[in-house]
């Protein structure tokens, strides 16, 4: 009935597989864990403990294979018609997470359910306050607006697929760097018309990266975008993009780029402060990719 998909890489994912395997046997239906360890150099030891729990597998790949590949290597295994997809530093937010997605996915037509995402509400240390603040503000999305806008809030970090929908509509390997795959493949379902149905079914974002790291990564991420970008039969369509045509047309991209490099030693002093600012973040993030559009 229901195949659980974890990519896993630096973090001890046997906490999470332990709450997944005690609800799916307490509800009584035919399930499987399967992990795929993405060459991790960390955690490893932690990892091996979920093989010694029923119907649960973990992977060990010897070459970081990213997190395309990954996911669809997992759907690829899976041996059951639904799928859930759940990122390894999560963990459900209710004792009933299997069960709510279970009372979906057994009725009506639907093919994708998103779950949401939630953070804890407490403030974490200072030097992760600008991952928190994302969290909450960009990824933390009341079920209300999720339905207004499903395809631009779901996550794949907590999503239910049926199998069908891999015959025809995977993960974009040719993303082999960090970040946007989740994103394009959510927008493969939008052009494909298959309705991604919101729920509340929340798991919590437990691994919250340093201001530091989470600035390097979004880096990283507008990286990968670029790249996709010069790729004329992709079509692309992000907030983030939307505005740099906006700005294309009214050709200033070039000053853009130019206050970018004037100005990225401040901004980022500001949001790895105790107060970081989401408008800093999305002025440093356009600015950033005006800078690679200009190099």
């Amino acid at each position: 009935m229901l195949s659980i998909l974890i990519p896993i890489y630096n973090y001890n994912a046997f906490p999470l597989v332990q709450e997944l395997h005690k609800q799916c046997v307490e509800c009584n239906i035919d399930f499987e864990i399967l992990c795929i360890d993405d060459a991790s150099t960390l955690c490893t030891d932690a990892n091996t403990v979920i093989d010694t729990l029923l119907h649960c597998k973990l992977i060990v790949l010897k070459k970081n294979i990213g997190r395309s590949q990954i996911r669809n290597h997992l759907a690829f295994k899976a041996q059951y018609q639904w799928f859930l997809f759940l990122d390894c530093d999560t963990f459900p937010k209710k004792d009933t997470f299997i069960k709510n997605y279970l009372q979906k996915i057994t009725i009506g037509n639907h093919k994708v359910f998103s779950g949401g995402l939630a953070y804890a509400k407490n403030k974490p240390e200072n030097n992760q306050l600008l991952r928190w603040v994302y969290g909450k503000s960009r990824e933390e999305i009341p079920l209300k607006i999720r339905k207004k806008n499903p395809y631009q809030t779901a996550l794949v970090s907590n999503i239910a697929i049926h199998k069908t929908i891999f015959e025809t509509i995977n993960f974009n390997e040719n993303i082999k760097t960090y970040g946007y795959e989740d994103y394009f493949f959510v927008q493969e379902l939008e052009m494909n018309h298959i309705l991604v149905i919101p729920i509340e079914n929340p798991v919590l974002h437990l691994n919250l990266e340093t201001s530091i790291l989470f600035l390097e990564k979004t880096k990283t991420a507008l990286q990968t975008l670029f790249e996709i970008s010069k790729n004329q039969n992709t079509i692309i369509n992000t907030p983030l993009i939307n505005t740099y045509i906006k700005l294309e047309s009214l050709r200033i991209t070039a000053l853009f780029s130019f206050l970018f490099q004037k100005t990225k030693t401040k901004l980022e002093r500001q949001l790895l402060s105790k107060k970081p600012s989401l408008f800093m973040f999305d002025l440093y993030k356009i600015g950033y990719f005006c800078f690679l559009n200009h190099q």
